[in-house]
């Protein structure tokens, strides 16, 4: 059995966040989103991993040579949809394959429902069907599939991952699987219908929150670098190598820590939190469910909650988010996320800022003393002061 990952695409409703990586390489509960379907396969005793990569290749392709596998690697040169992605792996396809999203998680029982059905579709329901492809499901297989329409016609979605035979390229013609799809069911093919058990997906950056809260809770607890006698620890909890956690500070699990990072005295730490490696966070400082990645420094007196912060972010002192809900257009289209903050690579706060549910692009820098909304838009190396 192969399986095709198709992890060429951006991921444009995630930005600021992936305009500087592909979706499928942002980190959640501090592995790479493509690191889960990879890791699903291989439970599953799948070995045979073609991987399709396009925005942003040579950062996957680099990843991908850090694994203690071989994968094979098709390059999709223009960003022409999912469709033209999986077009690209056919001369290295053979009679029965699965196709799996990159920048999805999938558990491997789930794969192991369809590793034995061929034409066969994982689907899930899903309070927001609109966003996905939504199916309508008739004796067990699929009667109609749309691909993200304004009134969906049920709560069941497709979670793009399949079981096909090599005859499903007679169908790809167009820029969208879906399509393909919707040909094969015109022409009287049967597709069967089947439930996933865990599956996650990450539309808009607030929607990483609910990912890294899923995948988070599977982690190991495992406590390396420097503790000091009067931490707290209650939970499960990852901490990595040469990471020093100061003096009386809390850590509330499920959190995990990377490796060289500075947890100044006197700090919280609670539950749902990653924080990548040689991240810096000083003392009297909270943080709870929110995804902090690499080389972000947050200064004294903060509190960071329900938040994304990208790379290289850095808040200064007296700093603070808050959750609020906001109309936001994304992509021309109305919508309202919840959250703290979600802030771009290399972005910067001067002390004493206020971010109330707002998106802040990378690059940007906001001066001090100021309350930061989504009411005010926020493009890349923007400065305020």
């Amino acid at each position: 059995m192969q399986a095709v990952i198709l992890a060429a695409g951006e991921g444009r409703r995630i930005r600021p966040l992936t305009k500087g990586r592909p979706k499928a390489l942002i980190p959640v509960a501090n592995r790479p989103i493509i690191d889960y379907p990879i890791q699903a396969l291989l439970e599953c005793g799948i070995r045979e991993i073609v991987v399709v990569v396009g925005y942003r290749k040579e950062q996957v392709i680099r990843h991908l040579n850090t694994l203690d596998f071989p994968v094979d690697i098709v390059i999709q040169e223009k960003q022409l949809g999912t469709a033209h992605a999986l077009k690209c792996a056919e001369d290295v396809l053979k009679e029965q394959f699965l196709v799996i999203p990159g920048d999805n998680y999938i558990d491997s029982a789930s794969l192991g429902k369809i590793l034995d059905e061929p034409s066969s579709m994982l689907v899930k329901t899903h309070p927001y069907p609109s966003n996905f492809g939504v199916v309508v499901i008739r004796d067990g297989f699929i009667e109609s599939i749309v691909e993200k329409p304004e009134h969906a016609p049920s709560f069941t979605i497709s979670t793009g991952i399949f079981s096909l035979t090599s005859d499903f390229f007679t169908y790809l013609h167009g820029n969208d699987i879906t399509d393909a799809i919707s040909e094969m069911l015109r022409c009287g093919m049967k597709i069967r219908a089947i439930m996933a058990e865990d599956w996650q997906d990450a539309i808009y950056p607030w929607d990483l929150l609910a990912m890294n809260e899923r995948l988070i809770e599977k982690m190991q607890p495992k406590k390396s670098g420097i503790l000091e006698k009067s931490v707290v620890i209650q939970g499960n909890v990852e901490i990595g190598k040469d990471t020093h956690i100061g003096p009386n500070s809390v850590i509330q699990g499920p959190v995990v820590i990377g490796e060289e990072c500075e947890i100044g005295p006197y700090s919280c730490i609670g539950p749902y939190t990653s924080i990548g490696s040689r991240v810096t966070v000083d003392p009297f400082t909270c943080i709870e469910d929110s995804v902090i990645m690499d080389d972000v420094a947050i200064g004294a007196y903060s509190r960071v909650i329900k938040s994304v912060l990208g790379e290289g972010v850095v808040l200064r002192d007296h700093n603070s988010t808050s959750v609020a809900s906001h109309l936001m257009e994304i992509e021309g289209n109305p919508i309202k996320g919840k959250f703290g903050a979600i802030i771009g690579n290399e972005a910067s706060c001067g002390p004493f800022t206020a971010i109330d549910g707002a998106i802040i692009g990378n690059n940007a820098t906001i001066g001090g003393g100021r309350k930061i909304s989504s009411t005010l838009a926020y493009d890349d190396d923007i400065t305020v002061i």
